[in-house]
């Protein structure tokens, strides 16, 4: 992992956002989503795991040491629900990674660019209401307020005319160092 000095928004690097393909990436994506959703939000009690898993693309988001896979720092899942609905689920940002909600809408832009490349015509996600403006910020609407595992959520919908089809199954992209404002 990447040391956090100083007043960052993110660690700067290499990184890679790409579908899941190695046993690793799975595991750790795995591991990610307990991590956020059971230990640090309680959302569930051992395993955020779920029927969903064995049907959804896996997108992970791999921080990398000299060009090499090193450690998935975020992780998010789709499924189409139906011919043409696609659906969104399970975003989950390692804790040192949060500085910035670049990595976050990484994961959220590549996620729906892939279904609108697989054929979507409306994306769907069930959003915790502290992420609705980071969704809105990246051209979705909220649909109606809804309560998922107890907890206040939001149903919304991304706006594809933002997302043009993204056919490639894994990017690469350097973040340089900035200091927090």
């Amino acid at each position: 992992m990447t040391p956090m000095i100083g007043p960052f928004r993110c660690p700067p690097g290499d990184y890679r956002i790409k579908h899941v393909s190695e046993r690793w990436e799975r595991q750790t994506c795995a591991v990610l989503r307990r991590a956020v959703f059971c230990g640090e939000q309680g959302l569930f009690e051992r395993d955020d795991a779920d029927a969903l898993d064995r049907l959804a693309l896996p997108i992970a988001a791999i921080a990398c040491v000299a060009g090499m896979p090193d450690q998935v720092v975020g992780t998010v899942r789709i499924h189409q629900d139906q011919p043409g609905l696609w659906r969104g689920s399970r975003l989950a940002v390692h804790a040192d990674y949060r500085r910035s909600a670049w990595l976050g809408s990484e994961l959220i832009v590549h996620a729906v660019r892939t279904a609108h490349a697989r054929g979507c015509h409306r994306f769907l996600a069930q959003v915790q209401v502290q992420n609705v403006r980071l969704f809105e910020a990246l051209h979705w609407h909220s649909l109606r307020a809804i309560e998922v595992a107890g907890r206040p959520h939001m149903l919304m919908e991304a706006d594809l005319a933002h997302y043009p089809p993204r056919r490639e199954d894994d990017i690469a992209f350097y973040s340089s160092l900035r200091r927090a404002a």
